[in-house]
């Protein structure tokens, strides 16, 4: 008798299918065998033997390693002993039969999947199933695309086949993917909740003795968690007043699939979830679970599969906006904007034509932030010239709008829907030049095409996410090889003039940098809902104290520090603070000397002048120009009553002309004392200053007075023992404006521009306090940080 029938007697049928079960005996069976009470009811189907809210879960028999990706989501994936357990039966539901199954299976021949009431058989396991080594069974993962990857057959005998997926409840159509070498690699479409999926396995070497194609299966678990509570992605198309709404493609793909509008937005949507199932799994391959960025999202006809495209089914997939620009398309095509134009003057003009388009579509308020990944689609090769007009590949943005542009140039090499992915990734068509580009020459055939086009956009979203350039990785140029990381088998590459990899492992595939994965990991667009909310952090702090030490201070804790020797453009040495499990578990602060920090530096490198980027896990970023000098003599000072005072890093260049540098040491740490009464601040649209009186009648003044007449003064509550705590500025190249904080928790106004530079919280670490100010001032403040003492 089979293992998952041994508890069937426990189910309660209905009267129905008793008697339906009485007749099918007595009428006989139709294989000329009789029915015994080891036989399961005819009337059960397999969905309810096979199903994932069983009350004991099938054996995990899939992956090799332990999931990371469930990590920060125990409460949902374990009990009190450490096992998986299913999600709970809801109440009213009908009772369920406990299976012992495993979940690997062997078929000779495979059951109709058009006829529901035709049952599957009980399978016998089969060591040539597939098994999937990337994700582990009972994962929780956050994004509708999965990218897996895996095993099939012997790998000391590896063959050639075909893995196709079967999705949870069929409701998304099976998918087929090579097998190649017994690897594989698949993308999976995933349903909000618990998927049950199969996995079957054929090939022509594998043969029974009926002569029939045998299948070897397997199911695995994965739970899809959306994520709805972090700021998306938003994906636009831009399209000229008058733009013909095409794109560049050669005459047999406009036969094919056309070149419009509707096809440009199936491809653009098909790449932007490529793009989030290649970073969640990095992240993944990182130590940070599987978490990545969202998309909006939409109820509308689906894309992803091209049956769905046929049947007109409907499906919540990515939002693509089409935003038309004021510009007609004479304007856009401009050689002069054309950024791979050599003659062009305004090559950037592009990426402001595209922000004020997306400003205008989406205005954002102070505060609400948007990021948003465009398409130029009148982007255009342009033979006699030989460049591609409309095109431009940049990223970046303000604080209010995070861009990222590209054109539409290689878009007829993207795949359509998901079952044309490995297709547009082995496709060896030559380009034709007569009526597309090649993208640096780099782009000779389709699938290297697609890699320069989707690899490429990825690369300037990177930069909207906050990435620089790597020395390896999406950032440099590592994406010309992206197509590896969607194939097991490479083809053969018009770039290198070599035949492509016979098997793509992970080694040899595109990847996020070290320094980019940390990045994602404190970005709000990664957080999860475990997480706990802490960006913006305008708390991360550099003071130098005694002996040349330097103390750096973030209240969320500090992540990573960047060291960049003189000449080195990109970051080739770093060191972590980041817990990747527990964020509020890495220190909130550190003390560093310079030749503890010079040590982690190649020998050849020590000497050279040193800068410093420290990151805090809340988003926060901090530069020291020169850290030697911040931890020399030069940061120390001696105060009037004899203490020693120790100078912060300061904000702001001090680069204005006819900038002053400039000083205020506080009446506390005078001879004899004073008291501080007020603080005057002088200011418009930026700070030209602060005068600090005392109880004396006397004053100090830092900067100058200028702006509105007279200022905006604050008072201290000198009865109840208030006094000067710190600063918050708004500062970038100077200082915007200026709030004032206490020890009694009290905050003045924000004096100034209040949503100008970025924010920063100036308070000196424990056990110190205010000694003074000082800075540079020239038209106005340009340069600000405190003098602390003990």
């Amino acid at each position: 008798m089979p293992s998952f029938m041994k508890d069937l007697s426990i189910r309660r049928r209905s009267r129905h299918s008793v008697k339906t079960a009485e007749t099918r005996t007595s009428s006989g069976n139709t294989s000329g065998t009789e029915a015994t009470s080891d036989d399961p009811p005819p009337s059960k189907s397999s969905s309810t033997l096979g199903s994932i809210f069983d009350r004991q879960s099938p054996p995990t028999t899939l992956s090799s390693q332990k999931s990371r990706s469930s990590s920060y989501l125990p409460g949902l994936n374990s009990n009190g002993n450490g096992n998986k357990t299913p999600p709970p039966v809801p109440l009213g539901s009908r009772p369920r039969v406990p299976s012992t199954q495993g979940s690997r299976y062997s078929l000779v021949g495979m059951p109709s999947q058009s006829n529901e009431s035709v049952p599957r058989q009980a399978p016998a396991t089969s060591p040539l199933s597939p098994r999937v080594t990337s994700v582990s069974d009972g994962s929780w993962v956050h994004q509708k695309v999965l990218l897996i990857s895996g095993e099939c057959a012997d790998l000391q005998r590896p063959i050639d086949g075909t893995m196709t997926v079967y999705h949870h409840q069929e409701t998304f159509p099976p998918t087929q993917w090579p097998v190649c070498d017994s690897h594989f690699k698949a993308l999976v479409y995933l349903q909000p909740g618990p998927n049950r999926l199969r996995f079957d396995f054929t090939s022509p070497k594998l043969s029974s003795s009926n002569g029939q194609m045998q299948v070897h299966s397997s199911c695995m678990n994965i739970n899809f968690l959306p994520l709805i509570s972090s700021p998306p992605l938003q994906l636009c198309i831009l399209i000229a007043r008058d733009s013909p709404e095409t794109f560049d493609a050669v005459p047999e793909r406009i036969r094919k699939e056309g070149n419009g509008l509707e096809t440009a937005i199936r491809k653009f949507r098909m790449a932007a979830y490529l793009w989030q199932a290649f970073t969640a799994e990095q992240m993944y391959r990182n130590g940070f679970g599987r978490r990545c960025y969202r998309y909006e999202e939409e109820w509308q006809p689906g894309s992803l599969s091209w049956k769905d495209v046929e049947s007109g089914h409907m499906r919540n997939e990515a939002k693509i906006h089409v935003i038309r620009l004021k510009q007609t398309l004479k304007e856009v095509r401009d050689l002069d904007l054309a950024q791979q134009y050599g003659p062009a003057n305004r090559k950037g003009d592009l990426f402001g034509i595209a922000s004020e388009a997306v400003r205008a579509y989406f205005g954002p308020r102070p505060g609400q932030r948007q990021y948003v990944s465009c398409m130029f689609l009148d982007a255009h090769w342009d033979k006699k010239v030989g460049t591609v007009r409309a095109h431009a590949a940049l990223g970046g943005g303000d604080d209010s709008i995070k861009l990222a542009i590209f054109g539409s140039h290689c878009l007829q090499s993207y795949p359509s829907h998901v079952e044309e992915v490995v297709p547009a990734f082995t496709d060896c068509t030559r380009t034709d030049t007569d009526y597309v580009a090649n993208d640096c020459n780099e782009g000779g055939s389709n699938w290297e095409a697609a890699n320069i086009g989707i690899g490429a956009h990825l690369h300037e979203t990177g930069h909207l996410l906050g990435c620089p350039h790597q020395e390896s990785g999406v950032m440099l140029r590592d994406y010309v090889r992206l197509n590896r990381t969607f194939t097991c088998r490479e083809p053969y590459s018009t770039r290198t003039k070599l035949q492509g990899l016979r098997l793509c492992e992970p080694k040899d595939e595109c990847a996020w940098h070290r320094l980019d994965t940390l990045r994602f990991r404190v970005h709000p667009c990664f957080q999860l809902p475990t997480d706990q909310p802490m960006n913006p952090d305008a708390s991360l702090q550099v003071w130098t104290v005694d002996n040349g030490t330097v103390l750096i201070t973030a209240a969320t804790g500090i992540a990573w520090i960047e060291l960049f020797p003189e000449g080195d453009d990109e970051c080739y040495h770093w060191i972590e603070y980041l817990d990747p499990t527990n964020p509020s578990g890495s220190p909130r602060q550190i003390t560093l000397t310079e030749q503890t920090i010079r040590e982690k530096l190649p020998e050849n490198k020590r000497k050279r002048k040193l800068k410093l980027k420290v990151f805090s896990c809340g988003g926060g970023e901090h530069e020291v120009a020169d850290f030697s000098r911040l931890a020399s003599k030069e940061g120390k000072i001696k105060l009037p009553d004899g203490r020693a005072g120790f100078r912060s890093s300061k904000l702001g260049f001090s680069q204005m002309d006819g900038s002053q540098p400039t000083q205020v040491v506080l009446g506390s740490c005078q001879k004899p004392g004073r008291l501080l009464l007020s603080i005057r601040v002088y200011h418009g649209q930026s700070l030209d200053g602060m005068e600090f009186s005392y109880e004396d009648g006397g004053s100090d003044l830092f900067g100058k007075r200028g702006g509105s007449p007279g200022g905006s003064e604050f008072v201290l509550d000198t009865r109840r023992g208030e006094m000067l705590l710190g600063f918050y500025l708004r500062a970038g190249v100077w200082v915007d404006g200026v709030q004032i904080l206490t020890s009694t928790g009290r905050r003045s106004a924000v004096f100034g521009n209040a949503m100008g530079g970025s924010g920063h919280t100036l308070i000196p670490p424990r056990g110190y306090s205010i000694a003074g100010v000082y800075g540079s001032s020239g038209p106005w403040v340009d340069g600000f940080g405190l003098i602390i003492t003990r």
